[in-house]
């Protein structure tokens, strides 16, 4: 599929913002280890969160699902092993949370994915695992997936560098509560993306269960504990918001986002703070954001450690912004689901923007090309890379974006949404 974008004057309403991907996958994986039937109200189901689910329902948890629910009755942490080997799509989150998670079922579990998803590297979380009891490894012996994990997770103290993805930390610390001897995880290093372990302690504790976490040493303790079936409401997600905020900031625009958070733990919410220094007027209540925009935005500086799925949207405002954007701090980004920072630099290159690769970001700036028209670009299969180019396209005009289906993986109604605030973007096989 395509999308055939045209150029857009002016984006005006109030739409409310997709429920969080990051918080809909570790409400499905806690419901699932949890004692006794919780309600996860508004979760995200798009391709990622889908895999999850049925990763969930493998190890013996029962979704009941509907539009505006999911009803889960847990399992207590007596998994069943799965009838056959797991396939996790494109969904890292899942490969990682599963992992760790899949120590606790009896015999051995099999997790893979598509092309991309054995790609992303697994050995840090492998052997930091080894370390408390846990036999995984990668059946390639490279440490990428397919992963074979067999059952026993002893516990006891371990390390772990913080510098390559934190969903190595919150895969240990999810399924931590039912080790045998409790775990002590100490992160070393730089501690990237640390917003999504909070994220993660923030729902361990919903579902009742304690973490102890010492900042001065980056560890965390973990007693053996159970988690409780809750009700629990999935927020609005700031990643996937963060496209109708730009769209909001590089067109003339008053818009409202709804659902969003303001005391929210989420680290992309800091895409608010990027828009306003560049120029676009916010204003954000309890649970709402009010943007407007004349079209003109100025460049920043701006370090994405923490947030490293923003660099997609904030390197299309860069480009489309007076002045010069400086991204950095964001390495990590090399290890999605494909190098955001090369592939982001090539397609803007396509549409004659100057952008500068480095290791860690990207340095934009140079003259906004007049037109686009007739340009076509690929999202080489990453869904956030397929939502930030069209984008551009809204700003200066025809162009398309290829391989644009993977949108469904965090936003599956991006489409839908960006019509109804006024945006051209059509969808053609």
């Amino acid at each position: 599929m395509e999308f055939q974008v045209e150029k857009t004057e002016k984006i005006q309403g109030v739409v409310q913002a997709p429920p969080s991907k990051s918080y809909t996958h570790r409400a499905f994986f806690l419901s699932a280890l949890a004692s006794g039937e919780s309600t996860i109200i508004s979760p995200l189901y798009s391709e990622d969160t889908l895999a999850s689910l049925v990763a969930c329902q493998a190890f013996g948890s029962q979704f009941q699902v509907s539009d505006g629910q999911s009803l889960v009755e847990g399992t207590a942490g007596d998994l069943q092993t799965p009838g056959d080997v797991l396939d996790l799509k494109n969904s890292g989150t899942t490969l990682r949370l599963a992992t760790t998670m899949a120590s606790l079922a009896p015999g051995c579990t099999v997790l893979t994915g598509d092309e991309s998803l054995r790609t992303r590297p697994m050995q840090p979380l492998l052997d930091a695992l080894l370390k408390l009891g846990v036999k995984a490894w990668s059946t390639r012996g490279c440490g990428l997936a397919p992963i074979i994990i067999t059952n026993g997770f002893q516990g006891g103290a371990t390390s772990i560098p913080g510098d390559v993805s934190s969903q190595y930390i919150s895969s240990i610390l999810l399924s931590a509560p039912y080790s045998q001897e409790g775990v002590e995880l100490e992160v070393t290093g730089d501690f990237i993306s640390q917003p999504y372990v909070e994220m993660t302690l923030d729902i361990m504790a919903h579902f009742r269960v304690k973490v102890d976490y010492h900042a001065d040493d980056k560890s965390f303790q973990v007693e053996p504990q159970t988690y409780q079936a809750q009700d629990y409401t999935v927020e609005g997600d700031y990643s996937s918001a963060s496209y109708l905020v730009a769209a909001a900031a590089i067109l003339e625009s008053e818009l409202t986002i709804r659902n969003l958070f303001q005391d929210s733990r989420q680290g992309d919410k800091v895409i608010l703070d990027i828009v306003e220094r560049m120029g676009v007027g916010v204003k954000h209540s309890s649970d709402e954001v009010k943007l407007e925009g004349n079209g003109e935005i100025t460049g920043v500086e701006v370090n994405l450690e923490d947030t490293p799925d923003l660099l997609p949207t904030v390197a299309v405002l860069g480009a489309l912004a007076e002045g010069t954007t400086t991204i950095s701090g964001v390495e990590h980004a090399r290890f999605k689901e494909t190098d955001r920072i090369s592939t982001t630099t090539q397609e803007l290159k396509k549409m004659g923007f100057q952008v500068q690769e480095k290791r860690d970001g990207l340095i934009l700036g140079g003259k906004i090309p007049e037109s686009i028209s007739g340009v076509v670009v690929d999202s080489h299969g990453d869904h956030r890379l397929a939502m930030a180019l069209s984008l551009v396209g809204l700003k200066l005009g025809r162009m398309r974006v290829q391989n644009a289906e993977v949108h469904s993986i965090s936003f599956p109604r991006y489409r839908e949404v960006m019509e109804k605030l006024g945006c051209q973007i059509k969808a053609t096989p």
